[in-house]
């Protein structure tokens, strides 16, 4: 009622008005659903600000936005913008990228893009690992990571359709989609909750593999093709999309299942048709080949009702709803003041075929004629003029394709689409009906909902609103980029403001972190929404779902999932110890597949076992506490390496001996859960582990004695990896498996207390407190921040119950990879992960085979998953 009567006192509301006889209706089985309902109470509003990092403005250059500016989001939850760097005294424009993580917004990564024109385009890959970038000259430029560092860019290859712009650009799709099934989101299997898809890639190589490249349409009309060949070479070609050339003001693309690629262009006038192409890409003799087909055209709806025929003159966005989605495009017509929305689906329809032609041959089944025809799904009413558009990235499939969907369902996040506002409001819309999900209004819009409309005063001069917004690839985080340069997050309830109950909104969090999980995105975002009272539930859950999936499942995700639990158990004060016992179970599991990789079979004509496996076996089968006696039935000719080899090891060896002993040593305080290492006491899995290492290390010290573990112990006589062996064992049978788990008996507790007078317990060196974003929005309250400087900010509030176990200030820093020691004041320079905190450095400094291999598997990504970013030197 309030917009209604907002619009009658604006003079924009329109009359009903009967139609006439000659005009057509609406199509059967069109929807014409849901003008978007006046905003929610704010209270019900489903979006709230969780940071806000702007430019510090210096007195002879300042960061302006640029006209376009554009944003991009990646899997990765790495976020690229656009401004332009103005000289005060050059009286010039740098146009340049900006690239950051959304853990450390501060941590911003500014490049000068060396486009001579304004960036009309941001483009990352499926793997968020590359960035394209478009500009008014028709430059197009392909970024990738130096060293793997995600704050480190440098242009590689790139393309040009000389002097005309690009107004849409896409990477070709390589064949890979993942469906969501929302309704079955309480399924135990995640092949019934995920499925994958048969969609072709846009072009293949030979054995199917896809091939990686770029498309681009630009204003004059014309489609460019970039292939990039596997010697590095790039293979491009042009083609115009239709004979009869004509400007091209907005533009975007689209994939097809069957390979093909479909493009959508509009000259900028609703009085002229949405045209659409289909392009097919191909290679012939080494070169590429360009062929494109007309397909059916649309005039939106609101230019043919004669109330509203010359209100909205421009179509200002032209989207897919999804790169995936072809047949499924959203439209928006606007005018100085005013916008409206329509969606619109392209369906197949039979032709009507006259009844003598069906009197002499029937028409009946699959042989009656179709046609491709669009038809309006839904529309808007008048709207305040749309700024920015952002649509959802997760590949969601509903059962229903007449927009009903299940009660419990009907909010998920991933079903919405960001309307931005010149008011400075931003609505979450359903993505197929329109129909109001959420709502924000910003400080330039903000004002009490149940204030009478006539009441509110007009603001004067130009309202700071979003000119460029992004979705998260979880639809939980919307990330806006303002008309002051100013880059706003936004927090997207799971319940879209609406009243669910709790475990509804702790399904949608478990189903959106299986999703992450199974695909290997990054989960940032969904952490935004988790309070420390969901922590412990959700790693239940999470462990009691990944449970239940088959054995060959669980040991591809066993790493992802532990990583996961780690990040969830930072929110938490109760659990936040835990997080450093992730991480050394990482690290565990990752010096296990090392060490056992190195063993190698004594004959070719192998049996079906490795040796890993039947060291595993053996171990688990042979109970005896005497660690020569479970050597004995190994063939310790399968462990012979060469010495130097061996000697490399050192390092990653002590790591596991000091470790047992920590543990051990710290058994009789196993009631305190607040203690590093405590959930290890009751891990079989993790003790058998350590049990096999220890086996392969006793037998590698035959060898080279000089590889062992040091200790250092009151007896010289003292056997210590024996006594720690013994004791391990102990008290893996008492946990071994995981239905039966048993106290360990006073007399191993008797052992373990006096191990500190024999051995010498050493100190952890346990990850440190990651210095991220994540554990400063807890609170709700809005954080804001500055580029290039980080925030002066108070570290986690439960960090003081590690500090007996973090280094003091001017100790010696370690590397947490290769468990080097780097002094207190670093030389090298290092990276940390993004997400963990793990710091390693960034040069090797071996030239042993085994170590490469060892540091190899940390070469993209720490063992979290988190991305590396270069860190300055002597690092705090």
């Amino acid at each position: 009622r309030q917009c209604l009567s907002a619009r009658r006192r604006r003079g924009t509301g329109s009359p009903r008005r009967r139609r006439g006889p000659g005009e057509r209706r609406e199509a059967a089985g069109a929807v014409r659903l849901s003008r978007v309902p006046c905003p929610v109470p704010a209270r019900a509003g489903g979006m709230d600000l969780a940071y806000v990092c702007e430019w510090e403005k210096k007195p002879k250059s300042n960061h302006c936005p640029s006209i376009p500016l554009v944003c991009a989001w990646s899997c990765r939850n790495l976020i690229a913008f656009t401004t332009d760097l103005r000289n005060e005294e050059e009286k010039d424009l740098t146009h340049m990228v900006h690239i950051i993580d959304t853990e450390h917004p501060w941590d911003v990564y500014s490049v000068n893009s060396g486009h001579t024109e304004v960036i009309t385009c941001l483009e990352w890959d499926q793997s968020g690992s590359r960035l394209l970038s478009a500009d008014a000259d028709g430059h197009i430029k392909c970024w990738s990571m130096t060293d793997h560092l995600a704050n480190s860019w440098e242009n590689t290859v790139g393309s040009v359709v000389e002097g005309d712009p690009v107004v849409a650009l896409s990477w070709l799709h390589n064949g890979v989609k993942l469906a969501l099934h929302v309704e079955k989101s309480g399924a135990s299997n995640f092949g019934e909750k995920f499925s994958r898809v048969k969609f072709s890639p846009s072009l293949t190589l030979f054995g199917g593999k896809p091939m990686e490249g770029w498309i681009a349409v630009t204003i004059s009309g014309l489609v460019t093709v970039s292939l990039l060949k596997p010697n590095g070479q790039v293979l491009t070609a042009t083609e115009s999309l239709c004979r009869l050339r004509c400007r091209v003001a907005l533009a975007d693309v689209a994939f097809t299942g069957g390979g093909n690629i479909v493009v959508a262009t509009s000259d900028g006038s609703s009085a002229s048709p949405v045209q659409f192409y289909k392009v097919c890409v191909s290679v012939v003799n080494e070169k590429c080949k360009i062929d494109t087909e007309i397909l059916p055209s649309l005039f939106m709806r609101c230019t043919t009702d004669p109330a509203r025929k010359d209100k909205y003159p421009a179509i200002t966005h032209l989207k897919f709803l999804a790169r995936d989605m072809s047949e499924q495009v959203l439209l928006c017509a606007s005018n100085q003041n005013n916008s409206i929305v329509e969606c619109w689906s392209l369906r197949k329809e039979g032709l009507p075929v006259n009844n003598i032609f069906q009197q002499i041959s029937p028409v009946v089944g699959d042989k009656q004629p179709m046609i491709l025809k669009w038809r309006i799904l839904s529309a808007t009413n008048d709207l305040d003029r749309v700024s920015a558009v952002a649509l959802p990235k997760l590949p969601i499939s509903l059962t229903n394709t007449d927009l009903k969907v299940a009660n419990d369902t009907k909010f998920f996040p991933g079903l919405g689409l960001a309307l931005a506002f010149h008011d400075g409001s931003v609505h979450i819309v359903h993505r197929l009906s329109l129909q109001m999900m959420a709502v924000f209004y910003g400080s330039s819009s903000q004002r009490p909902v149940d204030e009478p409309a006539l009441k509110r005063p007009r603001t004067t001069g130009p309202l700071v609103h979003f000119k460029a917004m992004q979705l998260s690839w979880t639809s939980l985080a919307l990330a806006g980029v303002d008309s002051h340069g100013k880059l706003s997050m936004l927090r997207i309830s799971p319940s879209m403001g609406h009243v669910l109950d709790m475990n509804m909104s702790l399904r949608h969090l478990l189903f959106l972190l299986e999703y992450c999980m199974v695909t290997g995105y990054d989960w940032w975002d969904i952490l935004l929404h988790v309070q420390p009272s969901m922590v412990q539930n959700l790693v239940e859950k999470l462990h009691e779902e990944y449970m239940r999936q088959n054995a060959a499942l669980q040991q591809v995700l066993s790493t992802r999932i532990v990583a996961m639990k780690a990040s969830l158990c930072k929110l938490s004060s109760s659990t936040i110890a835990r997080v450093c016992d992730y991480h050394a179970k990482l690290f565990l599991i990752a010096i296990s597949c090392t060490l056992k990789s190195l063993l190698r079979p004594h004959f070719l004509n192998t049996p079906d076992k490795s040796p890993g496996d039947r060291l595993t076996e053996i171990c688990s089968k042979i109970t005896d506490v005497d660690i020569d006696k479970v050597m004995i039935n190994l063939k310790t000719e399968e462990f012979v390496l060469e010495m130097t080899t061996l000697q490399s090891l050192q390092q990653l060896i002590q790591w596991v001996g000091d470790f047992v002993l920590y543990l051990l040593a710290s058994l009789p305080n196993q009631g305190s859960p607040v203690r590093p290492g405590h959930s290890f006491l009751r891990d079989g899995a993790s003790l058998g582990m350590f049990r096999e290492l220890m086996v392969v290390i006793r037998i590698w010290g035959l060898l080279k004695p000089s590889c062992l573990p040091v200790y250092t112990a009151t007896s010289d006589t003292q056997d210590s990896m024996s006594l720690l062996f013994r004791l391990l064992t102990k008290l893996w049978l008492c946990c071994r498996e995981e239905n039966h788990i048993t106290e360990p008996d006073d007399a191993l507790i008797d052992e373990c207390c006096l191990l500190p007078s024999q051995l010498l317990i050493p100190n952890i060196d346990w990850l440190p407190i990651n210095d991220g974003i994540i554990s400063k929005l807890q609170n709700k309250q809005l954080v804001r921040l500055q580029f290039g400087k980080a925030p002066g900010l108070v570290g986690h509030t439960v960090s003081s119950q590690f500090d007996a176990f973090v280094r003091a200030p001017g100790q010696p820093k370690i590397d947490h990879l290769r468990r080097l020691h780097l002094g207190a004041y670093p030389t090298e320079e290092c990276k940390s992960c993004t997400r963990c905190g793990c710091v390693t450095m960034l040069k090797s400094p071996n030239k042993v085979t085994a170590v490469k291999q060892w540091e190899q598997r940390w070469i993209k990504n720490c063992l979290c998953g988190g991305l590396w970013r270069k860190m300055p030197l002597s690092y705090s």
